[in-house]
């Protein structure tokens, strides 16, 4: 889950079941958000548990909408599409990482991500955070 200009929380699940998402989606995200999605059924339970929904249909070609007219196609997942595409650049020279240790994996990502600092600038973030 990312928060567009803001945070991205990565979690590896058991499976992609309603009843396992659901927790993770209530623990994360503020009740009443506006939360985008693909067109995956999981998502359709959203309304349900207290967020405002809007969705994108990749199977019929859309990847972004503009609701209100302004020229600005506000309705996309193009942020956490984004994210995941330089996740698994990230994570391609790293070949063969096992399920065990792929947690660490996406929790350093999730850090640098979430830090907004590369390189040496990261290093002080990094001794802050492992000292806490």
């Amino acid at each position: 889950m990312i928060e567009r200009g803001g945070q991205v929380v990565i979690r590896l699940l058991e499976n992609v079941q309603r009843r396992t998402i659901e927790p993770l989606i209530k623990a994360t995200i503020a009740s009443k958000s506006l939360v985008y999605t693909d067109e995956y059924p999981i998502y359709d339970s959203l309304a349900a548990w207290g967020y405002a929904h809007k969705n994108v249909c990749h199977s019929v070609g859309e990847y972004a909408r503009d609701e209100d007219g302004d020229g600005f196609c506000e309705v996309h997942v193009n942020t956490m599409e984004g994210f995941w595409s330089l996740l698994r650049s990230w994570l391609r020279p790293h070949r063969g990482i096992s399920q065990e240790k792929l947690p660490l994996y996406l929790g350093f990502f999730e850090f640098v991500h979430n830090t907004r600092k590369r390189g040496k600038a990261l290093l002080g973030n990094l001794l802050e955070t492992l000292l806490n």
